[in-house]
């Protein structure tokens, strides 16, 4: 079978937090004498200790927390025992972004335990500044609510915002940490499609073995890095040369390790940048106005039934296109 072809996956600053009018429940009690001299954002854990230390922190952001009938904002402030805590308990809107939302999803597998999904490329996998609506987490919210009191909706492992492809989810806990421990493990086979600048010279394949961490120029990118020097993970993408042209390449990549970026920091390490992937060196062309990368096959043993199983997802359209305006083709 041809795997390419057609088949029947912080902090919030202020301008981004609205401020809401409606005061859900208001709570108040003095600091005990066991958080005498902690710090205040650790206090309001013990008075609110079903919500998370990140969510509190907001609330501190957003000017909801008194310490002695004065308005503070400061979380690593040191409280007293008997200091008199208020807190409002506001919706921040990460705690309004976890709700279900009825979008679209291509689901390529689903059973009792697990899904697969094939996502859509401009899809953001989990909430975050800027994306508070329209991820997958919201969609599998809507798909299936008993996923809400599963960490992340079952999400275990993500793709860019602009990387389409094949991604797993758990429908319950004791599947989600099975699935952790597989990708962990390396027991999870990711193998991904990708259209990279500048024509592919020497050897068909390559293997490539180095460590990526933040860009110490640049904390928003990440970069092969020197351990010597700068903190970072071993990081190995094992590239293949599927077609190549004067223009540019599309090349097969297996992952072996999962760290950030880590196919398009590769990529351009070697001199072959993603196509579209202005962060990392590339630039639009072929008709391609995002990073041109797809994750096009997923295998793995099922960790509840031990079933063997392998899903493969055809490139979408945008990249089928510019492989055909470049006279690529779609198998070696």
């Amino acid at each position: 079978m041809n795997p390419l072809s057609p088949e029947p996956d912080t902090s919030l600053s202020e301008d981004s937090v609205a401020l809401e009018e409606e005061v859900l429940e208001t709570r108040q009690a003095p600091v005990g004498i066991e958080q005498h001299g902690t710090r205040l954002d650790r206090a309001l854990c013990v008075l609110v200790p079903e919500f998370s230390r990140s969510y509190l922190q907001q609330l501190l952001a957003l000017g909801a927390v008194q310490l002695n009938q004065r308005v503070v904002e400061k979380a690593a402030l040191k409280v007293k025992a008997g200091d008199q805590l208020r807190i409002e308990m506001r919706p921040t809107l990460q705690s309004q972004a976890f709700q279900p939302e009825p979008l679209p999803l291509d689901v390529v597998y689903e059973d009792e335990y697990l899904l697969v999904v094939n996502k859509a490329p401009g899809m953001v996998v989990h909430p975050a500044p800027g994306n508070w609506s329209g991820t997958l987490l919201n969609a599998l919210l809507a798909r299936d609510p008993k996923v809400a009191v599963v960490p992340r909706a079952g999400i275990v492992h993500r793709l860019d915002k602009d990387t389409s492809g094949l991604m797993v989810v758990a429908r319950d806990r004791l599947t989600m940490d099975a699935l952790v421990a597989l990708i962990a493990a390396r027991d999870v086979s990711r193998q991904y499609l990708a259209l990279a600048h500048k024509p592919w010279l020497g050897a068909r394949s390559c293997s490539v073995n180095r460590p990526i961490g933040r860009d110490p120029r640049n904390r928003l990118k990440m970069a092969v890095v020197d351990l010597a020097q700068h903190p970072g993970k071993a990081a190995q993408t094992d590239f293949a040369l599927v077609s190549g042209c004067d223009e540019g390449a599309l090349v097969h990549c297996t992952l072996h390790t999962g760290r950030t970026h880590q196919i398009r920091v590769h990529m351009a390490s070697i001199g072959h940048p993603l196509v579209a992937d202005g962060t990392y060196g590339g630039h639009p062309a072929a008709g391609m106005q995002r990073q041109a990368l797809h994750a096009f096959r997923l295998a793995f043993v099922h960790p509840m039934t031990g079933k063997a199983l392998e899903f493969q997802a055809k490139l979408p359209a945008d990249m089928q296109t510019a492989c055909e305006s470049w006279g690529l083709a779609l198998a070696p």
